[in-house]
């Protein structure tokens, strides 16, 4: 089954506040949407209701294909070393060797630190790490640039890029500039209520 992941006139409400209404777009094998704006105009609330995780106020959104997203939930057990912590996810994915994943992601240094010690960087990556393991075709990446120094934000560009190429989608909220060629953006501030 081919990736696919489409909404159609979708409208968020939180509260009595109405953030975005009337948003519709579709993604096909290789696509890429990048959901601009400025903090708490609701590209987090829009990355939930593409992960089925929030229900929109109106609209639909259709998916085909298992969904991996990344905010700022991280989730791998806070007491844990990072490696033991990935350990359990590459165990219940069936992956055999992460380890060059680590070495690209640079985590390898920190495979004995408690994921409690990690900053916001290095969670950023062990996040991505996890989405790599686990290959969804479809990545909700929430802010997957936050944190990162210039080494790791074009890091986190080459494998959204891979990701694309190999057929998959991927969606990236990000109020920061993020290189995602051939990207639909989407402005939120053109969808406000």
């Amino acid at each position: 089954m081919q990736a696919r992941l489409a909404a159609t006139d979708l409208a968020c409400r939180r509260g009595d506040r109405l953030l975005f209404r009337g948003l519709s777009f579709a993604c096909a094998p290789g696509d890429a949407v990048h959901i601009a704006g400025a903090n708490g105009i609701g590209k987090s609330s829009l990355i939930r209701i593409l992960a089925g995780l929030l229900r929109p106020f109106s609209g639909e959104v259709v998916r085909a294909g298992k969904i991996g997203l990344t905010d700022e939930r991280l989730a791998l057990d806070e007491n844990l070393p990072l490696g033991k912590a990935l350990a359990f996810w590459e165990r219940l994915d069936g992956l055999r060797n992460a380890r060059p994943r680590d070495d690209v992601l640079q985590l390898n240094a920190l495979r004995d630190v408690p994921v409690r010690f990690l900053s916001t960087g290095q969670r950023k990556r062990a996040a991505l790490a996890r989405l790599l393991n686990a290959a969804p075709p479809i990545w909700l990446l929430d802010e997957p640039l936050n944190g990162l120094d210039e080494q790791a934000r074009k890091t986190v560009e080459k494998l959204v890029a891979e990701h694309r190429a190999g057929g998959a989608i991927a969606v990236v909220a990000s109020h920061q500039p993020v290189v995602l060629p051939g990207a639909q953006i989407i402005d939120l501030a053109e969808y406000a209520a």
